[in-house]
């Protein structure tokens, strides 16, 4: 064995401790200052990154440490930006090999946005970007925000762990499916990962939609993912719903038995703090996933034999 190599303990990590609490109300505070921090760098990716159906270009992926961009073109140039919740910085990297680093501590969103710009001219990029934060309520621009200036390392980097047993599970579940699919990612509009099927069809275009949720809904989905809670969720929770919504989905039968539908968001719900209740946590969310799919594309007549791959046992 090598001596500079630390092996795994041999202690395998019981379902409760591979699922960490995760309580909204102890890290809100975290939350809504790290989903405007990372806006800022979602808008810098949104506006330099060349459009790709249904907003594709815009979200965050995992990684070992965090959250990422993936490159960014910039001239003839190419950059990425990580959120890295081992280290707790914010991470931009050139393709010319040029590295800034900025502290995430507490700070306000204000302070932040001018420390994010700094870092770039420094780097010799210069973008500019909307500062009005996006798909939330009461918003403040960037450079106005001091409003919100919390960062607990801790319940960031809970958030991450909680988010690569979901990634890992959103993956597992995308492989069953062979039609048209997203990635798994991490919208950072919403604050939220998602996963989305499409039955191949076009959508009939929602009267009064503006133009992100025409370009959103272009096509028949079935979508579904993670959210962490805000507003009245009060918890974090997994989704899942179908647009447009088929006749009879809101009575479908899902499992596991804790899930329930929401009037409110149009969803079917599976509250996480279930999910870490149960015996088998990754069971339970694929069996939730699997259910409400089944529900849109069986209701919504999907040509379900050619989109399917049978998983193997």
């Amino acid at each position: 064995m090598r001596p500079d190599v630390v092996r795994p303990s041999s202690h395998a990590e019981s379902p409760r401790e591979a699922w960490p609490a995760l309580p909204l109300e102890a890290w809100r505070e975290t939350r809504d200052t790290l989903h405007m921090w990372m806006q800022i760098v979602g808008k810098i990716r949104l506006k330099l990154t060349p459009l790709v159906n249904h907003w594709w270009e815009v979200p965050f992926y995992l990684t070992s440490r965090g959250l990422t961009t993936t490159p960014i073109p910039f001239d003839e140039r190419a950059f990425d930006a990580t959120f890295d919740f081992i280290d707790h910085a914010l991470i931009f990297q050139t393709s010319e090999g040029q590295t800034e680093r900025i502290p995430l501590r507490p700070r306000s969103v204000a302070d932040f946005y001018h420390d994010v710009m700094e870092a770039l001219r420094g780097l010799g990029i210069g973008v500019r970007i909307w500062t009005m934060p996006s798909e939330v309520q009461a918003p403040i621009r960037f450079e106005e925000d001091r409003r919100h200036a919390s960062y607990d390392a801790a319940s960031a980097h809970r958030f991450w762990r909680v988010l690569l047993r979901v990634d890992l599970i959103l993956k597992e579940f995308r492989a069953r499916f062979i039609g048209k699919a997203s990635p798994v990612h991490f919208f950072w509009g919403g604050f939220d990962m998602a996963v989305t099927r499409f039955s191949g069809r076009r959508a009939p275009v929602s009267e009064g939609a503006d133009a992100i949720t025409r370009e959103g809904y272009s096509h028949e989905v079935s979508s579904c993912g993670f959210w962490p809670g805000s507003g009245s969720l009060t918890g974090p929770a997994f989704y899942s719903y179908a647009a447009p919504e088929p006749p009879g989905f809101k009575d479908a039968p899902i499992r596991p038995a804790q899930a329930f539908y929401s009037a409110e968001f149009n969803n079917f719900l599976l509250m996480y703090d279930d999910v870490r209740s149960a015996a088998d946590p990754r069971a339970a969310v694929l069996e939730f996933l699997q259910s409400t799919y089944e529900a849109a594309a069986t209701l919504g007549r999907w040509d379900r034999e050619n989109l399917e791959r049978t998983p193997p046992r």
